[in-house]
């Protein structure tokens, strides 16, 4: 049996499968595509997450793109990630090519374009379904760890969330936070001091100046009502095929604390909502983090620990996670041992420290004695990627150099025109883009200090009053003991002396 052979063979009893699958391309041996050596992926393991990676322009995206199609085909809702704006085009079928067809015949896969159900979301000032969260739904604790908050300072928000439970306070976004803030150590400062203790006005100085630093990176925008309910994000269309939902990020590269708060927030909505899955046959959702490193950049070591956590525990409840970058070392150490999936595009080594780092990479990869993992990573085409996943039973797969399938969505994003009427025909646009501003926190606290200030107003000017009035007295009784003069002749008997004289004089 010859090499080719063998190695055809290996993949084929690697990648067997009895469940259902998705197809991401042939293997690829000596730089020869073998038709119909095809590398699957189970549905059953797509929870225990993955990583697809390489340098700019190897086709990281077009990989993406190629797993949400089959993903939506296989009745699995996705949640896309848009940073660079690149991903509309899945909305709309694509107008082929003859390179296309090539590459299609040489993995042993028929071609036919079509478009996917699509929802564009959005948590900026882009168009789209408006994805908000309240503060209260926050919580205090991963609203202090977006914050990196201190001991002191977190205790300080739980007392607020505590005060604002306690009196019916809504906390819907954040002028509704800074409020209450601000009230805690003015007017409100001895009532909420006599029942929760003191609180310092250094801390909340320092608290306050974080919220307005995530305002300023567009966090008005994403914290209010209406509230986005995460299982619309698990819907399917009447032929039972997973909506893909797209999220807008192309203005939020320099906001990197917005979207790790919209991130951690969502992981967090999603675990706290959806029931455990167990060992089902495919999961319920499955969500591609694309330039994944911004969820790490700037992140603290309390908001890190909080991501790892999730990613450990989400995937009982039938979530995968997949993370898209162009070096797998922009990805924790800790979360990148949680991954069973990965793909690895080209890398190219234009230094020392370049070699170095392809190096590491290739120890991340099970061996091989079909290719030299380190030289191979740098030889890689556009399209073509080392595959390795997990089987049924869990066991690494052998690592195959791969031809990527050619997405059968458009490979191109969609017209201003195009985006516009999918985003006014979407189910969720009408249900999440009005505006709802009801009485909460800011509101009622207003409303508060008014009374507050009123009383105030009342008790001063009766106390103005009343040393008017006791001023007023003393000013009397003082002139009169100052002048007794005038005493003397104001008097009965003066009076009576001085008419008794008239009369004799008369």
């Amino acid at each position: 049996m010859t090499a080719k052979e063998d190695f055809f063979n290996e993949i084929n009893d690697g990648y067997r499968t009895k469940g259902d699958y998705i197809v991401l391309g042939s293997a690829m041996l000596a730089g020869e595509t073998l038709k119909d050596a095809f590398v699957k992926v189970p549905l059953k393991t797509l929870n225990r997450h993955g990583l697809i990676a390489g340098a700019t322009g190897t086709g990281k995206t077009k990989s993406l793109q190629v797993m949400a199609e089959n993903l939506s085909e296989k009745g699995i809702p996705v949640l896309l990630m848009d940073i660079k704006g690149d991903l509309s085009g899945l909305a709309e079928p694509s107008p082929g090519h003859p390179k296309i067809d090539e590459r299609m015949a040489a993995i042993g896969l028929p071609f036919k374009g079509r478009g996917f159900p699509v929802d564009i979301l959005t948590i900026s000032e882009q168009n789209g379904v408006r994805l908000r969260a309240t503060i209260s739904e926050f919580g205090p604790v991963l609203l202090s760890r977006i914050l990196n908050l201190n001991e002191a300072q977190s205790g300080i928000v739980s007392i607020i969330f505590q005060y604002c439970d306690d009196q019916k306070l809504p906390l819907l976004d954040l002028k509704d936070f800074k409020k209450v803030l601000r009230f805690s150590t003015e007017e409100g400062k001895e009532e909420i001091q006599k029942e929760y203790g003191r609180i310092s006005t250094a801390s909340t100085g320092t608290i306050l100046r974080k919220i307005i630093e995530l305002d300023q990176q567009g966090g008005e925008l994403f914290f209010g009502e209406r509230s986005f309910d995460v299982k619309d994000l698990v819907r399917k269309n009447d032929k039972g095929e997973g909506i893909i939902s797209i999220l807008r990020l192309t203005d939020i590269q320099d906001k990197p604390k917005l979207f790790s708060t919209f991130m951690l927030q969502l992981l967090a909505e999603i675990y706290s909502t959806f029931p455990e899955q167990g060992d089902s046959g495919k999961p319920e959702l499955i969500i591609f983090l694309d330039e994944a490193h911004l969820i790490f950049r700037e992140a603290s070591k309390a908001l890190l620990s909080e991501i790892e956590n999730i990613v450990k525990l989400i995937r009982s409840k039938g979530i995968g996670l997949y993370f898209v970058t162009q070096n797998p070392k922009d990805i924790p150490e800790d979360i990148l041992a949680q991954l069973g999936l990965k793909i690895q595009h080209a890398l190219r080594a234009f230094t020392a420290k370049d070699r170095k780092a392809i190096k590491l990479v290739a120890e991340n990869y099970p061996d091989s004695k079909y290719y030299d993992v380190a030289e191979t990573l740098t030889s890689l085409g556009i399209g073509e990627a080392f595959v390795s996943v997990l089987s049924e039973k869990g066991k690494p797969t052998p690592l195959a150099a791969t031809m990527m399938r050619a997405p059968m969505s458009r490979m191109d994003i969609l017209t201003d025109t195009e985006l516009e009427k999918l985003i006014k025909n979407s189910q969720l646009f009408y249900k999440y883009n009005e505006t709802i501003d009801r009485d909460s926190a800011f509101e009622i606290l207003n409303r508060k200090i008014e009374s507050i200030n009123k009383k105030e107003e009342v008790e001063k000017k009766k106390k103005e009053s009343k040393k008017s009035y006791s001023s007023g007295r003393k000013r009397r009784t003082r002139s009169t003991r100052m002048n007794p003069i005038l005493k003397v002749v104001t008097s009965a008997t003066f009076i009576r002396g001085v008419l008794g004289i008239l009369k004799r004089v008369l």
